[in-house]
This record gives structure tokens, C-alpha cells and sequence, in this order.
């Protein structure tokens, strides 16, 4: 007489176990934000400021700690490794590049001091290496940061990391993923470009009146202090938009005015992550740059290990800021005042589950 595998007392043991061990295991990551209701859908947080942003990245992190670095080494280190190494510059078009900036400077009425010469220098290698290395941000780079998206997406939801199911939620969302890119890529050349125009109307300007030039150099300060400031929220603006295009059905600029309207409460939490991230990222680019790119101690021995790790200091730095855009996503989407009708903003993960559902119905 046989005996079903359902109505096995062992079988049945077993899998009482595993649930039990799933629940222990959801249960040790307690987010206090979180909120159960409406399936889940809906992730409810109080206002978090940058450093309760940071504690609770951290947080999510130790809570799937091997899903991100696993992340962080297939998609965000080859990345890092040619992004901060220049391997892909041509020097030549880096010197001809400074030449034409330093000529537009002179022309402007700029006197050609050191620390114009060197940001007209620094400026080519990050816009030449920009450039060359477009291929693997609009590739790597921008898979990496829907991976995490996804990943603290289910973090909040309750839910494992299922690469069958990122792999379908890419292939829906990719083509307006990239789409949100090259506005992003857009609004980011756009800001460079004004601001370009504006010091070089401001110089010619105040060159024409007769002032010093020490003057002119005091106002060029001026006007690339206002640029930072103007930069730094663009930037914000970009990073939330890529996460909005990976859990609501927006796109472009579309995805760019909603990540506006949503930070307009918490921009100055935005900035201060971008604040942090570019200290941090900076400090490693100098670290690499003077230790690895540049002998100046030793035989250079040291290089064989120290440029690794620095890859990996940069990679995970760079992994720490998508995880907090993500959360600053989470916290500024709760307390907005931005109300969406029902069926618009539905996050991706949503979708899928339902439409997998239908699929297993049918």
C-alpha cells in the first residue's frame, strides 16, 4: 500500500521546519519603517535624515550581506577598476582638451594660475574617461544599481533576491531604464554646459570693466560655488529618478520631474548623502592616484595589493550610495504629500508577482 508524499509525517516535519527557519529568519531583520498593510506594496517610514539613511543601509546590508557584495564584485568592480585606473584614456586627447579649456579661460579674461591649470586637467581626465567608459555605466553600471534597487525592494517586502524573476523584471523595465540614463546623462552634460556659459559670460564680463584679476578669479570661485550647489541637486534628482524607473511605470523625463516633486521636502538629506558619497569617492580617486598611478615611495611593490583593495574601497563605496539612494527613495516616497491613483507608480516587483500569478492560473 503506498503512501502519498504529502501525507509523509517525515516530509510534513520537514518542511514545518523550513518554514519555521524562513520565519525565524525574516523575523531577525525587524525594520521598524516597514509597514504590513496593502500586501506589502506600500512601505511606510518616518522622516529619516542622512545618518538614520546610513544605519539603516548598514542594516539592510548585514541582512543580505552576500546578495550585495556578489553585486558589488560582478557588476560594480570592473566598472570601478577601469573607471578609476584611466586605462581606457588616450593621453592625447586629454592634453588637447586642457589646451582648449585653458585657451577658453584665457579668452575669458581668467589669469592661468596653478589651480586653473590643474582643474582644467582634472576636468579632461574625468570628461575624456567619462566618455570611454559610457559603455559599461550604460551597461554594468546601470544593471548594478536596478540589482540593488531590486534587492532592498525585497529587503522591505519580505521577500528573497530571485534572479529568474530580476532577469524578467529587466527585460520588462530596460528599455525605460536606459531611457531615464541618457536623460539623465543629458541633464548632466546640460549643467556642465551652463555652467561653462555662465563663467565665461561673468569673466568677460567683469574683464571688460576693468577690474583685476584678481577679481575675476574671486568671481569665477563665486559662480563655481553656486554650480556645486546646482550640480549636487541635479545629481540627487538623476539618482532618485533611475530608482523610480525601476519600481514605477515612469520613464525619462517623466521619471526626472516625479524624483523632483519628490525630494522637494528632503533635499538637504539628499545632499548631504551626496555631500558624503563624493568626499568619500574623492578621497579613494586620491588615494589611488598617488599610490598606485604615481610611484612616489618604494619600488612599487605595493602596487600589486594596494590597487585592488582600493577598487574594492571605491566598489563598495559606490555600492553604500545606490543602497542609500534607494532607502532616501523609501522615506521620501512615505512622507511626500504626492498622492498616485491607483494602477499609476505600482512597484515592478508587484507587477511581476501578479502577472506571474495569472500566468500559473492560466
Amino acid at each position: 500500500m503506498e503512501i502519498s508524499a504529502e501525507n509523509s509525517p517525515r516530509i510534513r516535519l520537514d518542511h514545518s521546519k523550513k518554514e519555521r527557519s524562513e520565519e525565524t529568519h525574516f523575523r531577525g531583520f525587524e525594520l521598524e519603517p516597514y509597514d504590513h498593510s496593502n500586501n506589502g506594496s506600500n512601505h511606510r517610514f518616518r522622516y529619516m535624515n542622512a545618518l538614520e539613511i546610513l544605519r539603516e543601509t548598514v542594516r539592510i546590508l548585514r541582512y543580505n550581506s552576500m546578495g550585495f557584495m556578489a553585486i558589488a564584485a560582478l557588476l560594480i568592480c570592473p566598472v570601478s577598476a577601469v573607471f578609476i585606473s584611466n586605462i581606457l584614456v588616450d593621453q592625447s586627447l586629454v592634453k588637447r582638451l586642457t589646451i582648449r579649456l585653458l585657451l577658453m579661460s584665457k579668452s575669458s579674461g581668467l589669469p592661468l594660475r596653478s589651480f586653473i591649470k590643474q582643474s582644467c586637467q582634472k576636468f579632461s581626465e574625468m570628461a575624456i574617461s567619462s566618455a570611454m567608459c559610457f559603455p559599461l555605466f550604460i551597461t554594468l553600471s546601470l544593471l548594478s544599481k536596478a540589482a540593488i534597487v531590486y534587492s532592498v525592494d525585497c529587503t522591505y517586502s519580505r521577500k528573497q533576491f530571485d534572479a529568474t524573476k530580476f532577469y524578467a523584471i529587466i527585460c520588462k523595465i530596460w528599455r525605460r531604464l536606459v531611457s531615464t540614463y541618457v536623460w539623465v546623462c543629458m541633464v548632466i552634460v546640460g549643467c556642465v554646459t551652463l555652467f561653462f556659459v555662465v563663467l565665461a559670460a561673468v569673466c568677460n564680463a567683469i574683464s571688460i570693466t576693468g577690474f583685476s584679476p584678481d577679481i575675476i578669479v574671486y568671481a569665477a570661485i563665486l559662480v563655481g560655488l553656486v554650480f556645486s550647489v546646482v550640480f549636487a541637486n541635479a545629481v540627487v534628482i538623476c539618482d532618485i529618478a533611475i530608482v523610480i524607473s525601476v519600481l514605477e511605470d515612469v520613464s525619462g523625463p517623466e521619471a526626472l520631474l516625479r524624483s523632483g516633486v519628490l525630494i522637494k521636502d528632503q533635499t538637504q538629506v539628499g545632499l548631504l548623502i551626496f555631500l558624503g558619497s563624493t568626499i568619500v569617492l574623492a578621497f579613494v580617486e586620491g588615494l589611488f592616484e598617488h599610490r598606485v598611478k604615481t610611484l612616489s615611495y618604494g619600488d612599487g611593490s605595493s602596487r600589486l595589493w594596494e590597487g585592488p583593495l582600493l577598487v574594492l574601497m571605491y566598489s563598495f563605496v559606490v555600492l553604500i550610495d545606490s543602497m542609500m539612494s534607494a532607502v532616501f527613495y523609501f522615506s521620501c516616497r512615505s512622507s511626500s504629500n504626492v498622492e498616485t491613483s491607483e494602477g499609476e507608480s505600482q512597484p515592478i516587483l508587484d507587477t511581476v508577482i501578479v502577472s506571474d500569478e495569472l500566468n500559473g492560473v492560466q
